[in-house]
């Protein structure tokens, strides 16, 4: 299958991420059931989701722009607009809220100097409260990138954060993470 590299949108893929994109594209039966991990491929490169970046997946997965932009929009994970370079996703739902999440909030906004909503000054970081990340017993729940990291303590969360100062890859102690 040939995946156009620009198709006057602005926006392509080629190499490694035209061939990721076809994978994903067989394993669906209809190319707008494709739409949630063709965002997942277009985000792990460039770090979000731009306008041209809708524009193509709508071509592409025979979509309105519209239906493409209500899934970017809708949920937590996607970006569209350029994001500090590890956010920090603690669920606060019921679940989560009840086993901890407040207090492992503020022990994060200690550590890191910012606020919940807030990046730090040199983009590293960004810490944001969402809704339910779909662990409800294993709370608290955090989010980063594709990886859930549960039971989450103030110790764990020290260590997760001071690894990705170091430059140690994410490694959740959970299997649970999210799959293309």
């Amino acid at each position: 299958m040939s995946v156009p590299v620009e198709d006057g949108t602005g926006f392509g893929l080629d190499g490694r991420d035209a061939a990721r994109f076809a994978d994903i594209l067989a394993r669906y039966p209809t190319r707008r059931s494709a739409l949630m991990p063709t965002l997942w491929l277009i985000q792990d490169r460039d770090g979000h989701i731009s306008d041209a970046a809708v524009s193509w997946t709508a071509a592409q997965l025979e979509l309105s722009e519209a239906k493409v932009r209500e899934v970017v929009s809708f949920y937590a994970m996607y970006r569209d607009r350029p994001q500090a370079r590890h956010v920090l996703q603690v669920c606060h739902n019921i679940s989560c809220h009840i086993m901890g999440a407040q207090p492992l909030m503020i022990h994060l906004e200690g550590k890191l100097g910012i606020r919940r909503g807030e990046a730090t000054p040199d983009g590293e970081f960004a810490l944001e409260g969402v809704e339910c990340l779909g662990a409800c017993g294993m709370g608290p729940c955090l989010q980063l990138g594709r990886h859930l990291y549960e039971h989450l303590t103030p110790e764990k969360a020290d260590a997760l954060v001071d690894g990705l100062r170091r430059g140690d890859p994410p490694r959740p102690d959970t299997d649970r993470d999210l799959e293309e």
